[in-house]
């Protein structure tokens, strides 16, 4: 992956974030469409894969964006000094149900420090309603720091560095 470092970062970062998604991103069909180190946007086709049984976005498809979108802010902001982020709660508020159309989450980050990261999220409809908030907390990891028994890091066909989409 390229070099990000200060203010600093590649000119195709958002297909770079898209390249190196995660599986269960891939599944919601989730795809970034804006992406700097203050500031990023993604979007989700709405499809029935996506309902719960009352024919309604399920709530977990607001807590996921907001969860991808925040951890991602994160890691880019560490991806330079070759340390990861990983979530440590999410806080996500159900606003307005949706059925159809295009979600559209926005994150931007309230607190980063040098262990921990806060960031937050909105998520709107196509029409611009306000559909669900939250508030992401994350932990900032050391290089070889481990997770779950294992060292967090890109797959090794990704170079072996931390993953900026982990969480």
């Amino acid at each position: 992956m390229a070099e990000i470092s200060g203010d600093q970062v590649p000119d195709n970062l958002v297909e770079m974030i898209n390249d190196n998604l995660g599986g269960y991103n891939r599944t919601i069909g989730l795809r970034f469409v804006e992406a700097s180190l203050s500031r990023l946007v993604a979007e989700v086709e709405i499809t029935e894969k996506l309902y719960q049984p009352y024919g309604l976005v399920h709530g977990g498809v607001y807590a996921a964006m907001i969860e991808s979108l925040c951890s991602t802010g994160a890691a880019l902001n560490v991806f330079g000094d070759n340390k990861s982020a990983v979530g440590l709660e999410n806080a996500t508020s159900f606003l307005r149900a949706v059925r159809a159309g295009t979600l559209r989450c926005t994150a931007t980050p309230l607190v980063m420090g040098r262990r921990s990261h806060v960031w937050e999220a909105t998520v709107h409809d196509d029409q611009g309603r306000l559909a669900a908030t939250g508030r992401v907390r994350l932990m900032i990891l050391e290089p070889g720091s481990q997770a779950a028994g294992a060292k967090v890091e890109l797959a090794s066909s990704l170079g072996g560095q931390p993953d900026p989409g982990a969480h």
